[in-house]
């Protein structure tokens, strides 16, 4: 199955963006992972060398994982978007509907107990598959640092690495959040953990 999903991906022509990429980027990591990360989509770096988080933000986020505790090789990331944006532009809708299906397959065959949608495209897309309201833009930083549960599974959406690289004023917040996120991987592995505080909206 994994065979056939990553090939599918990288040969993806279903919108406009497979004309303009480099690699269509398939997620990597532990695939049995308890924690999944979920990006936007590939930066320049990636799509040229067909890796994820190498470039300026991929620094950013080994910081993270490093203050919170948080091995990069046990976990499985992938993007919302598994093409490069051009000039990083915002995803469309029918882009972000193409690559949908690719996403649902990785949760699926991962089974994840926590994810973490990284950013404003992919906790709408989190939220909304599991039939968590989604807060309009004003309100929406404050689902940042929450967990929810759904469907036997956690999520803690959490800031988007990149976002310190245009406002280092975020950094501290973006700490924090993913100290959480180390909190609650680590929770996981306790067989008699009570539960910390959690939501579930609707």
């Amino acid at each position: 199955m994994w065979n056939e999903l990553n090939e599918a991906i990288g040969k993806c022509a279903r919108c406009r963006l497979s004309e303009t990429r480099v690699h269509a980027l398939c997620g990597e990591g532990d695939r049995k992972a308890s924690l999944f990360l979920v990006a936007l989509s590939p930066g320049a770096k990636e799509d040229k060398e067909g890796r994820m988080f190498i470039g300026p933000s991929g620094r950013v986020l080994d910081e993270l994982l490093q203050i919170a505790g948080i091995d990069r090789k046990t976990l499985y990331m992938t993007n919302l978007v598994k093409c490069r944006l051009p000039k990083n532009r915002k995803p469309k809708v029918d882009e972000m509907e193409a690559c949908g299906p690719y996403l649902d397959k990785e949760i699926e065959l991962v089974n994840p107990i926590l994810i973490a949608p990284l950013g404003h495209y992919a906790t709408r897309r989190i939220l909304a598959k599991y039939d968590l309201p989604v807060p309009p833009r004003p309100e929406f930083r404050m689902v940042y640092g929450t967990v929810f549960e759904a469907d036997g599974k956690r999520i803690l959406p959490v800031q988007h690495p990149s976002s310190v690289l245009h406002d280092f004023r975020i950094k501290k917040a973006l700490e924090t959040n993913f100290r959480k996120l180390g909190s609650e991987l680590a929770g996981l592995a306790q067989p008699h953990r009570k539960g910390g505080e959690s939501h579930r909206l609707g």
